[in-house]
């Protein structure tokens, strides 16, 4: 239990981030002396914010692209854990499955703390608000991934003060509709919270980053009618806009482009604060005399043959997330397909990008809508919202496809419209596709590998039911 304390108690020690207010939260904070002034909210919520780099630096990655058809390991040295997801194989000692937990729990820990001190702090209403709708926001992201890797988890809605309470609390797991209750109840709120507020980052949470994750929620619990309300209300808001050029989308200067809608900062130059992608997507002796620091790729998450086929003839997306020819240590040009996207080719460091990860974004909302619509037999109107997609890439528009059709053409849009962003593994499981797409790929590749009934779900990390045992396991794990 003594490390089961120290996870929730995290919720008062924040990471160190260059940030959007030009704060530097503290490494460790006294809550005695703490939340006293709204600049202290504000320093938690920097901390907050960051322990997300973590999540997408690697893990929301492996899971969401490495265990699908999207990528694979041509790392000759690859850990464990990544083989588990390249096979589709995952165990309960997975080190991306651990992060994933303790770095969401550590989410819902700080907002937690934000949120059980604002009313005995004084400060303009305006600014209260505003604090609680973020805190409610990043409480509503970390529980939204936990519900949809691991099922039911335990809900843990307070703040606490001392080994006792935490003790006295229950632990137990909660089935995923109480879970998806909280989510909806915190975004719901956030976004009215939000509304109206201006803010100097996309990094932060909005009123438009609630909608669009409240409908992303609607659409994986199948309440298509809801869904539509949200994502209606983001695309009425003319707040966005695709970009006119998709690569820019995921090179330098990507942040504050008016596609995006909520960004996981980072920033190269400081230690634990550039994003991992030059590694992961390129591959094993990578050597563009671009990278003096380390000019040593991984190849952890490279496109698979299947996904570089999947675009159509002309699409402009294509060359803007995988690229082909690539120059290797040995001085030869090979002929190797790796990733594009937030790799930072200026830093000269493998390993140290600065390019923002977006992790909700337009696109996302035109397709999700676009389902939504489809899925209440709306079908010519949602044509409308995947062509928008398809124009801005330079493919023709469909038309006269069937509710079933245009569900299987949504499902490849999405593959190739949100490649190397997370989407994919989430994708699959939500429309009951899982094993129907992975299995035929595992076939046609020529693998014994399979994916069972039991792995829509992820199982629970080992270390956390060592350490509190009414977790349990989830079947099949």
């Amino acid at each position: 239990m003594k490390k089961f304390i120290i996870c929730l108690f995290i919720g008062v020690s924040v990471t160190s981030c260059s940030d959007f207010l030009s704060l530097q939260p503290a490494h460790q904070i006294n809550e005695n002396i703490f939340y006293k002034t709204p600049k202290d909210f504000e320093t938690a919520l920097v901390g907050n914010y960051a322990g997300l780099q973590g999540l997408h630096n690697a893990s929301i990655v492996n899971i969401g692209d490495l265990m699908t058809d999207n990528a694979e390991i041509q790392w000759t040295s690859p850990t464990v854990s990544e083989t588990e997801f390249d096979e589709m194989n995952p165990t309960p000692s997975n080190d991306f499955l651990n992060t994933v937990w303790s770095t969401c729990f550590a989410t819902i820990a700080r907002s937690n703390n934000i949120l059980s001190r604002l009313e005995s702090v004084e400060m303009p209403d305006a600014q209260k608000k505003q604090f609680r709708g973020e805190a409610l926001f990043l409480r509503a992201y970390g529980y939204f991934y936990l519900v949809r890797l691991f099922g039911n988890v335990p809900i843990v809605d307070v703040a606490f003060r001392g080994p006792g309470e935490i003790m006295n609390f229950d632990m137990s797991r909660k089935p995923v509709s109480e879970v998806y209750n909280v989510i909806t109840s915190d975004l719901t709120e956030a976004a009215t919270l939000l509304t109206g507020v201006t803010l100097p980052s996309k990094s932060q949470a909005s009123t438009g980053a609630a909608k669009t994750l409240l409908g992303k929620v609607y659409l994986t619990t199948k309440q298509y009618d809801l869904a539509k309300t949200a994502l209606k209300e983001v695309i009425d808001s003319k707040a966005y806009s695709l970009h006119p050029d998709y690569k820019k989308l995921f090179t330098n200067g990507n942040d504050e482009l008016p596609e995006s809608i909520f960004e996981i900062k980072y920033m190269s130059g400081n230690v634990g604060e550039g994003n991992q992608f030059s590694s992961i997507f390129t591959p094993a002796r990578f050597d563009m005399a671009i990278f003096p620091g380390n000019m040593q790729g991984s190849g952890r998450v490279l496109p698979t043959p299947q996904v570089a086929k999947s675009y159509e003839k002309g699409d402009l997306r294509r060359p803007a997330s995988i690229g082909d020819s690539v120059l290797l240590n040995t001085g030869k040009y090979e002929k190797e397909i790796y990733g594009l996207k937030f790799v930072d080719f200026t830093t000269g460091i493998v390993g140290d990008g600065g390019i923002n990860f977006t992790a909700l974004r337009y696109a996302d909302v035109l397709l999700m809508y676009s389902e939504a619509l489809n899925e209440t037999n709306a079908t010519v109107e949602a044509l409308t919202y995947i062509n928008m997609v398809r124009s801005r890439a330079g493919v023709p528009a469909l038309a006269g496809l069937s509710k079933a059709n245009l569900a299987l053409a949504l499902e490849k849009e999405r593959q190739v419209e949100l490649f190397l962003e997370g989407h994919r593994w989430f994708d699959l499981v939500r429309t009951g596709r899982l094993q129907t797409v992975m299995n035929k790929y595992f076939q046609d590749a020529g693998l014994s590998f399979t994916v069972a009934d039991h792995e829509t779900l992820m199982p629970i990390p080992l270390r956390e039911i060592d350490i509190n045992p009414n977790l349990g396991q989830n079947s099949g794990y």
